[in-house]
């Protein structure tokens, strides 16, 4: 044991200068990222401003100045509402979160350093290094553990205060967002896919519709998927040879030019360069050479055509056990979900809301029930398997860089504890566990699939459990604890009596670990997640050395997603490593603070003008997780107080009554924690999942309340809620509301009214910098949609027939026009004025000589100078949508049942049968044969376009990232202006 003891106060000697270099470290790094940030910002909006111009017009935030700290009161003075109307539900309660667990660290550092601090201080239990600010400091018999005991009570009270606060909030943003007309105006709101539906049901569309007629409202439509695997290929094959081709293309003609630029700065003749040649067989070297550009492009014309022939007839395709089910109701859907559907096991068991068929797993909507639950049972054992295979590997990972193991090297045992090891040992163990967590998502998504999820969101939203799991038990509990747990168990094992005696000494000496870890992520973290070092690399350094082809180059700058699966988890450890220790070591309070006070500054800009949160919208739906992972924090912190003081009740000699008490009261705090938690799943997660049906009814009575942001904080009925028509009562209104969302938690909502009532100037708008706040004419947040405007019945007339549900018997299948089915939050979006090149020229203009018909290598080059000055028209949205425009879209409630049932068919379905060819026309004409052959090979389904994109003078590809080549308008009037020209 002496030994043991040594080890140990060697180890708490080397806590000071490891803490110390890793706060220097990760402060500096962190400093110099940031200032980083602020410098390229003003230079680099695509990367770090899209949202100033790539959204709707009411999603858009203003531009920020150029002074490179400008941004920071620009994020923090934007209300409650202007943020849910910019980025949606789902952001706003995250950054609620985030907010709120700073607001719950900052309270609990101010506590615990001038009261448990103190007395871990002045405790004089003998222990050295950064031991002395925990509790191993205080020795067991004194009665300065009352103070440890008594303020984690006061914590324990105020997590779960704002819990409360945050999940009344919640509730009534989650039924506003339910019944708001931005959603309600969409099919999606009351739709539901049921999987597993018996055979009985699966052949017949009027069976299923009887069968869900019973729910208020009746049935407006059922789509039974169907199985296009065999359309599927098809349509992959084709677009591997499109993306090949279009590689092809575009390397020909940067070469053409170079080659001709080169023969005539020599005098000599060009000569064009050797065509590429390619084999058809996929086995190497079987078959004759033939020249690519001619099999690629009559291998894309065959396949379009058979693409054509098969799309025409979806009644071939055979009835899978899933279907659509539309109802006329939003209710009835809501109802629908909840309700027992068959008699049969496992029948109908499968029900999801809030449908949208770009979040559909379209691979596992046919899957057993049986067949899905085996996977889930392979899963549920990989899980397990990666569980033991992470944990070896981790604690290996983290040991191996320890300078205790490193001593133990032939070469370093002499090894000093410098100020490089010193930075070794509180750098390097935190960074490689980052690196090998960050692997672990992709492999979790991928056994989530396999389980026949039938949902991307479900996926992610499961992949926050999953993902949290592992991180409290590889992060947490293995890799932070490896040290304390392996000194535990191998004197234990020595001397079984003494596991409780080192309890006390070695579970806060990892408060240490727990710093440099919180340090890396609150500091460098932070200004990594700002700064979007891979972002703004696959938007100006990458596509220098990969991106090769126009499309290519676009896809390099698609706007950036927020990886919700595992950012959420990433946050709640750090809530459970910061509570567990806020009465062990006060001083990571203060460093948890930071982080989340950092992260959610931070957050607050990238939600506002980064990310793109189209993909992501399900209501808030990841808030109630991550309140149930707070919980765990809770729950863990409680077991180590009780465990605390347990140990410290064996390590008295004079074991009275008042040491029986320090126990019996952590007891109580973790019996009264469970009551709670019972009380929030029983009184908060069916109002949280559903909508319910008195709401409904309310809502449905007057319909503007669904159309303001709501009153988060009261407590009476939604039909109190006053709907003023004075436009001073309604602007003073707002602002109340405003002060409740963002003080609800902080303080009682009586004090926030006498202070409002004592000071009623803080109720007018004009002191608030908000445009929005300044508008008192227009109060709604979003725009009502009435009766009328949802079923006009012109709107049911322009409605076009699919093209896979139409007669059309020709080879090559028109491309629809569906514009009508699509919801644009914004009215203004198509006449909005963007910042970045676009093309403005339509294509079905017939005085608009073809490409090919180019002789004249001048004239060539004036035509492209015209195309490049028209690029600075604002009028884009007149003619094709923008490729990154982020608009949430889906189809309306007003669409006709074509539209819906061509919506909501497999992709393959609803795959184009013709193609855009997006490459670069060279600047002397050169190519203009060979494009003109390409598109006679693809007979008449080949259209090659060159708008948008250039070669310029240094020989690089160049691309407008707005152009859509793929838009089906776009290819629709690109066809049409085919056919004429090749009439003429």
């Amino acid at each position: 044991m002496s030994s043991s003891s040594a080890e140990s106060d060697n180890t708490s000697d080397n806590s000071v200068p490891t803490f110390t270099s890793s706060l220097i470290f990760n402060v500096v790094v962190g400093a110099a990222i940031f200032v980083a940030f602020c410098i390229l910002r003003p230079r680099f909006k695509r990367v770090y401003a899209p949202r100033t111009y790539a959204v709707g017009k009411e999603k858009r935030s203003p531009p920020i100045s150029n002074w490179p700290l400008a941004w920071i009161p620009a994020v923090l003075k934007v209300d409650d509402d202007a943020i849910v109307q910019r980025v949606g539900l789902d952001t706003y309660m995250f950054l609620r979160y985030m907010r709120s667990i700073f607001v719950i660290f900052v309270v609990l550092s101010f506590l615990s350093l001038v009261t448990i601090l103190p007395v871990n201080i002045t405790g004089d239990g003998g222990a050295t290094g950064l031991d002395v600010l925990t509790i191993a400091n205080v020795p067991s018999e004194s009665a300065k553990l009352w103070v440890h005991i008594v303020f984690f009570m006061v914590f324990v009270a105020w997590v779960l205060r704002n819990i409360f606060v945050e999940l009344q909030v919640y509730t009534r943003l989650r039924i506003w967002w339910l019944t708001n007309p931005s959603h309600t105006s969409k099919v999606g709101a009351s739709t539901i896919m049921v999987s597993s539906l018996p055979e009985a049901l699966t052949d017949s569309d009027d069976k299923i519709q009887k069968t869900f007629n019973m729910f208020p409202g009746g049935v407006r439509q059922v789509i039974v998927n169907r199985n296009c695997s065999d359309l599927e290929e098809l349509v992959e094959d084709r677009d591997s040879y499109v993306a090949t081709l279009e590689k092809l293309l575009t390397s020909y003609a940067a070469k053409s030019e170079k080659l001709y630029k080169k023969s005539t700065k020599k005098g000599t003749e060009y000569k064009a360069p050797k065509r590429p040649t390619m084999r058809e067989s996929k086995i190497p070297f079987k078959g004759p050479k033939l020249d690519s550009f001619e099999f690629l492009a009559t291998k894309i014309g065959e396949l379009n055509r058979k693409i054509a022939e098969m799309g025409a007839d979806p009644e071939q395709f055979k009835r899978q056990s899933s279907a659509f089910v539309f109802f006329n109701k939003q209710i009835a859907a809501h109802m629908a979900a909840q309700t027992v559907l068959d008699y049969k096991p496992f029948s109908m068991n499968m029900v999801s809301l809030e449908i949208s068929p770009d979040d559909i797993i379209w691979s596992n909507l046919n899957l057993n029930p049986y067949d899905r639950r085996i996977r889930s049972y392979i899963s549920l054992a990989a899980t397990v398997g990666i569980v033991i295979v992470w944990t070896l590997m981790t604690s290996a990972l983290t040991a191996l860089v320890s300078v205790k193991n490193l001593r133990k090297i032939p070469g370093l045992e002499n090894m000093s504890d410098s100020k490089f090891f010193g930075i070794f040992t509180g750098v390097v163990p935190a960074g490689v566990l980052a690196i090998v967590m960050a692997l672990l998502p992709i492999i979790l998504r991928l056994l989530l699939r396999l389980e026949g999820t039938t949902r991307v969101s479900e996926v992610n939203l499961r992949l926050l459990n999953r993902y949290f799991f592992f991180q409290v038990w590889n992060v947490y509990l293995v890799s932070i604890f490896t040290s304390s747990i392996l000194t535990i168990a191998t004197d234990g094992l020595k001397d079984p009596g003494s596991i409780i005696d080192l309890i006390p000494s070695k579970v806060p000496g990892s408060s240490t670990t727990i710093l440099t870890y919180i340090l890396l992520l609150a500091f460098a973290g932070a200004a990594k997640e700002i700064l979007q070092i891979v972002r703004l690399a696959l938007r100006y350094i990458l596509p220098l050395l990969f991106a090769k082809t126009p499309r290519k180059i676009c896809n390099a700058e698609t706007p950036a997603e927020f990886d919700w699966a595992t950012s959420i988890p990433t946050h709640s450890l750090i809530f459970l490593m910061g509570f567990s220790y806020s009465f062990i070591a006060p001083i990571v309070n203060c460093f948890a603070a930071v982080y989340f006070g950092l992260f959610y500054l931070v957050y607050r800009y990238q939600f506002l003008y980064v990310y793109n949160d189209s993909n992501w919208v399900t209501g808030g739906l990841s808030f109630p997780k991550s309140i149930k992972q707070t919980m765990v924090g809770v729950y863990i912190s409680e077991i180590y107080m009780l465990l605390m003081m347990v140990a410290k009740l064996a390590n008295n000699d004079n074991i009275n009554a008042n040491a029986i008490l320090r126990i019996i009261f952590p007891a109580l705090i973790l019996l009264l924690t469970i009551f709670a938690h019972v009380y929030i799943n029983d009184a908060y997660m069916p109002i949280i999942n559903y909508l319910p049906i008195r709401g409904a009814v309310e809502i449905e009575e007057n319909p503007r309340i669904a159309s303001k942001f709501p009153d988060v904080t009261a407590s009476g009925d939604i039909t109190n809620d006053d709907l003023e028509t004075d436009s001073v009562k309604i602007a003073e209104d707002r602002v109340r509301r405003m002060i409740y969302a963002t003080y609800g938690s902080l303080v009682p909502r009586k004090l926030i009214d006498y202070v409002l009532n004592k000071v009623p100037r803080l109720l007018n708008p004009k002191k608030r910098d908000d445009p929005i706040a300044s508008s008192s004419s227009a109060p709604q947040i979003l725009p009502e949609i009435t009766e009328t405007s949802a079923s006009s019945p012109d709107l049911e007339e322009k409605m076009p027939v699919p093209h896979h549900y139409s007669t059309h018997t020709g080879v090559v299948r028109p491309i629809s026009d569906n514009s009508n089915i699509l919801s644009v939050d914004s009215q203004n979006v198509r006449n909005a004025a963007y910042s970045v090149p676009m093309i403005d020229e339509p294509l079905d203009q017939t005085d608009a000589p073809s490409i090919h018909s180019v002789t004249s290598a001048t004239e060539l080059r004036q035509r492209r100078r015209q195309a490049l000055a028209s690029c600075t028209s604002v009028n884009t949205m007149e003619q094709r949508k923008s490729r990154y425009s982020m608009v949430d879209t889906g189809p309306l409630v007003s669409a006709g049942a074509n539209a819906l049932a061509e919506a909501f068919s497999n992709p393959a379905l609803r795959a184009n049968a013709a193609t855009c060819l997006w490459v670069p026309l060279d600047n002397f004409g050169l190519c203009n044969e060979l494009y003109a052959n390409v598109e006679s090979w693809g007979e008449g389904t080949i259209k090659v376009v060159s708008e948008g994109t250039h070669i310029d003078e240094k020989g690089h590809v160049r691309a407008d990232v707005e152009f859509d080549p793929d838009d089906a308008d776009f290819i629709k009037r690109a066809l049409n202006s085919h056919s004429k020209d090749s009439a003429n």
